[in-house]
């Protein structure tokens, strides 16, 4: 036994002492003398009954779980929260109205379709959402990705018909049927929604709230970036008041600007102004409202006043007329009756749908666990992919396209009528995506802090922008697993040394206080032993531990590739003449595992023929620091046979060097 030298008397007096004193324990000892498993009294009939069981507490549970309003509604303290929820429901609203007309735009719908989009999800989200800040509706990045599917599969080209005044039928006197082709680009968004939201609602039930940690914070900035260089380029024909072709697929930002740049000579310049003065108006608006956020008492509604204005000039001043302006037209005003949705658009729409899905969820649950946190609660996952599923499935009846969650907006419970300017909508889209441009700043942040998570940033924007939002949300989710891969097949390796006075061992090539144990080697790599790098691992592994054993000329069978590299052999294939030994032979190898969490038949394989080569040149080698997880995986995998025991085994690195003297080489 060995007892830790005792603190200078400084120390003593500042910093709190532990001292223990107790017998080097092995993992043989361990389960013989300390550690004993509890036995489990049920069966597994016994567990499936009790899960299956219904009682009154378990439906009480389930029902509270599935609509979490139970659970705040009854004690809602109306004279507390009313008037600031009022308050934040219209200032939030009439942001809500343009926004929803605008991003219809971008989902290649009819603009009173964003306006379906933006009542009946929020309303069912009441019932079945679990933050209490966030709310649903129309979401620039979401909206995108639906345009750029509808469109997809109902192309203009689908929709020419010979005009009244052609003779011939041929496309030179085709026109386009914009009745037809709206109708079926709602039927294709709906029938998107309805998919999406069974995929989201089926995630939920299956407990797949998980799936959002495979989008990682880079990847989404990065990939909501390049949306908003989408966004933009499909907005640039609207600010400058040209016509021509919705693109879809890879490279669609590059075709979109050809396009535009062909046709710039056509620019109408009326448009132009009027786009870039409700520009600077939004901007403007946006920036007093982030200035003077605590005093005014709802935010100044920019957006709203744009359309109001716009509308009324369009109308008084005949724009569409006079100076060629597109404006949208009529809005119908009321709701539409519950319809079912085209179902038989489904089987091409199966993989993008799972796309939508996953992205609004994933921004959705990523704004929800921020308000959480910010304000103190939790909110499950789980239910938010129902939640979410939910809104999606049942206002796709109502005829809407897929929603998620935004910080800007709230409940809209109210539908309009009337003549809107398009440019108008152009220059809102572009002003509410500053924030996303605003993320180009990540790139010097990433840069200091995390090489990996700028490439992830990076290869997401790129992605993202030259092959489209769904191509490039795969290639930038399987560059994310890549870097995962490439860390556990590149972990960071150390031969550790003890600091006096401590239990502490630290890297000796980086810290000057660690020392090494004359005889033993202690070599630490932080990564879990598996088939992708268990090679790494022992190859790392006889390049640290550079073993000098002295042997003079023998008639043995070794494997040389544990020795030292002052090992050369020469002669016949069963000898092996040694060099001149260093001065300190290595008696022992510890593998510190403490950083590894699990271990598979490869790796397990891999650590014992490498116990056996290192056995078979008198060089015993131990294992420190597993977990008790890792320990049954390697009961599982029957590691402990043959040359391997559990008296190899210690709970810390101290133990195995205390220790490491005192075993008989295992041969």
């Amino acid at each position: 036994m060995e007892r830790e030298e005792p603190a200078a008397q400084g120390e003593a007096d500042s910093q709190p002492m532990y001292r223990i004193e107790r017998p080097v324990y092995d993992e043989a000892f361990i389960r013989s003398q300390l550690l004993h498993r509890k036995k489990t009294s049920t069966t597994l009939r016994q567990r499936q009954a009790h899960w299956f069981r219904c009682s009154s507490k378990k439906a009480k549970a389930a029902a509270f779980s599935f609509l979490p309003i139970l659970t705040w509604l009854p004690s809602y303290p109306v004279k507390q929260y009313l008037f600031s929820d009022v308050v934040s429901g219209l200032s939030t609203g009439v942001v809500q109205l343009p926004q929803g007309l605008a991003y219809a735009m971008l989902a290649a719908v009819p603009p009173v379709y964003g306006l379906y989009s933006s009542f009946y999800p929020v309303l069912l989200y009441t019932f079945f959402g679990t933050s209490r800040h966030v709310s649903v509706g129309t979401f620039a990045v979401i909206s995108l990705m639906i345009g750029a599917i509808v469109v997809r599969e109902a192309p203009d080209a689908m929709f020419y018909v010979p005009s009244a005044n052609g003779t011939n039928g041929t496309n030179a006197t085709a026109v386009l049927d914009v009745e037809a082709r709206d109708l079926k680009r709602v039927q294709v968004a709906v029938v998107l929604t309805t998919l999406v939201g069974i995929i989201q609602f089926v995630f939920g039930l299956l407990r797949f709230g998980f799936v959002a940690i495979y989008l990682t914070e880079p990847l989404v900035r990065g990939f909501t970036t390049a949306a908003a260089v989408h966004v933009v380029v499909s907005q640039l024909k609207y600010l400058l008041g040209v016509k021509t072709q919705r693109f879809s697929g890879p490279l669609t930002v590059i075709y979109s600007l050809k396009a535009v740049g062909s046709h710039i000579t056509n620019t109408n310049v009326s448009t132009v102004m009027l786009g870039l003065a409700c520009i600077v108006f939004l901007y403007v608006c946006k920036d007093l409202n982030e200035r003077f956020k605590k005093k005014l008492p709802i935010p100044i509604p920019g957006e709203i006043i744009v359309v109001i204005a716009t509308t009324s000039l369009s109308y008084g001043m005949s724009l569409s007329h006079d100076y060629q302006m597109d404006v949208v037209g009529k809005i119908p005003t009321g709701l539409l009756p519950p319809v079912t949705p085209e179902f038989s658009l489904l089987p091409n729409l199966i993989t993008d749908s799972i796309a939508v899905a996953i992205v609004g969820f994933s921004m959705g649950i990523s704004l929800a666990k921020t308000f959480a946190l910010k304000h103190g609660y939790s909110v499950d996952s789980n239910q938010e992919l129902i939640a979410l599923g939910l809104c999606n499935f049942l206002s796709s009846f109502f005829q809407t396209f897929a929603i998620t969650c935004s910080m800007s907006r709230s409940l809209v419970q109210e539908s309009t009528g009337g003549k809107t300017q398009v440019t108008a909508l152009a220059a809102i889209i572009m002003v509410n995506l500053l924030g996303m441009f605003k993320q180009f700043r990540d790139i010097p942040a990433l840069w200091r802090t995390s090489k990996i998570e700028l490439a992830i940033w990076l290869v997401a924007f790129v992605a993202s922008v030259l092959l489209g939002l769904d191509y490039g949300l795969l290639v930038a989710v399987a560059f994310a697993i890549l870097t995962v891969i490439y860390r556990t097949q590149s972990p960071k390796s150390a031969i550790l040394g003890r600091v006096a006075g401590t239990g502490l061992y630290c890297d000796v090539d980086e810290y000057e206080e660690a020392t090494e144990y004359e005889g033993i080697k202690i070599f630490h790599s932080n990564s879990s032993i598996y088939f992708a790098n268990s090679d790494l691992y022992v190859y790392t592994l006889k390049e640290k531990v550079i073993l000098t054993v002295c042997f003079k000329y023998c008639q043995q069978e070794v494997t040389h590739e544990v020795l030292s590299y002052d090992i050369v052999p020469e002669g016949p294939s069963d000898e092996a003449i040694f060099l001149e030994p260093s001065l300190t032979a290595v008696h022992s190898v510890i593998l510190d595992w403490t950083p590894a969490t699990f271990i598979d038949s490869v790796g397990a394989k891999a650590i014992k023929q490498v116990i056996k080569e290192y056995a078979d040149v008198d060089v015993q080698v131990v294992i420190a620091g597993c977990s008790r997880c890792l320990l049954n995986e390697l009961d599982s995998l029957q590691f402990f046979s043959g040359v391997v025991t559990p008296e190899m085994v210690f709970p810390t690195v101290h133990d195995a060097v205390l220790r490491c003297p005192e075993l008989p080489t295992v041969k």
